[in-house]
């Protein structure tokens, strides 16, 4: 079955909470406002900042941007389901502040609400490195953790069923949340405190309440998301890993092992070996050949992924021994 998707409004929602990414910001906003698609209505949510959500009201309210303020929970999930309580559009569309949208991003990401099996649409985001150059420290496989798609994500080049989307560039219908609530205010980016997995628990449980639904990645709808130079370092890389296992500790008990590492699993015992197979073979050759940058910075990749792994298998071990389970999942529109 299909529905008219020219009638189909379509909101776009940024959350911001620091001063730091104030040129990000403006280039996020400037981005959803050039779209081939024009969107109904940008809501930007500040979160727990005063001296921000003033200075956005002063920049962005004469362009048509609605600015509030995060009335709930501090953090992204917080900021999120803030920004649920004041959107009107068929469909919500998230963009980070420090991402970029392709002028056809709306577009591309409402095409497919046609099918009303279709509850929410995601798409890929390409990173943008410090100094233009990937670092070593992080091969393709491990993109995700600076925000960024990565190799063993999705292996088509078409239209396809996912698991879950990426928080920077992912939609919903409205009427998921009305249904399923919003997002669990317990995970979730907490300020630099990189934890994470809230459009994770968000997608499976939408999935677990509408069994036949379709969550589909569109691999046209690009945003291109800028990486801090705070992100390519080891203490960045074993911090977020950590982290990440927690946070997955925390969907685990809240969703089920079964939905919350279905494909985690795969990911661990096919593409992080494949990827360190990969890197000493190219450190290898970089050696015979006298290519001794290329060797390092292949030796780093291979190096960067058991540690990831080891830092995300001992957050997940630290979260199931700790306080999981006690999430905070809340319904937009009810405090």
């Amino acid at each position: 079955m299909t529905e008219g998707i020219a009638e189909l409004t379509v909101s776009v929602v940024v959350c911001a909470y620091t001063e730091r990414r104030w040129a990000d910001l403006e280039a996020a906003i400037a981005s959803a406002g050039a779209q081939s698609r024009p969107a109904t209505e940008t809501v930007l949510v500040i979160d727990h900042n005063p001296a921000l959500a003033a200075r956005a009201r002063a920049r962005f309210g004469r362009t048509g941007v609605r600015v509030v303020t995060n009335s709930r929970s501090r953090g992204l999930s917080g900021a999120r389901n803030t920004a649920l309580e004041h959107v009107a559009g068929d469909v919500v569309a998230f963009l980070d502040d420090d991402a970029t949208a392709d002028p056809h991003w709306l577009a591309r990401l409402a095409a497919p609400y046609a099918r009303v099996d279709v509850l929410a649409v995601g798409g890929p985001a390409h990173p943008v490195w410090p100094d233009g150059r990937r670092p070593g420290l992080l091969p393709a496989e491990l993109y995700w953790v600076t925000g960024c798609s990565f190799t063993g994500q999705h292996a088509g080049t078409g239209l396809a069923e996912v698991r879950n989307l990426m928080g920077c560039n992912m939609s919903f219908r409205r009427s998921v949340f009305e249904t399923i609530g919003g997002f669990d205010e317990g995970l979730g980016r907490l300020g630099d405190t990189p934890l994470g997995c809230e459009e994770t628990e968000l997608c499976i449980r939408l999935r677990q309440w509408f069994p036949d639904a379709s969550i589909l990645f569109e691999p046209l709808a690009m945003v291109d998301h800028r990486v801090g130079s705070e992100r390519v370092t080891w203490a960045y890389l074993r911090r977020r890993c950590w982290a990440e296992g927690v946070s997955k500790a925390f969907v685990t008990a809240t969703v089920g092992s079964g939905d919350g590492l279905s494909t985690e699993r795969r990911y661990t015992t096919r593409v992080l070996p494949a990827a360190v197979r990969r890197e000493l073979g190219a450190a290898l050759r970089g050696l015979a050949t006298g290519d001794l940058g290329r060797a390092r910075r292949s030796m780093a990749g291979a190096l960067a992924v058991p540690l990831a792994l080891g830092a995300a298998a001992a957050g997940y071990m630290r979260g199931r021994a700790g306080t999981v389970g006690r999430g905070r999942r809340t319904t937009p529109g009810s405090r």
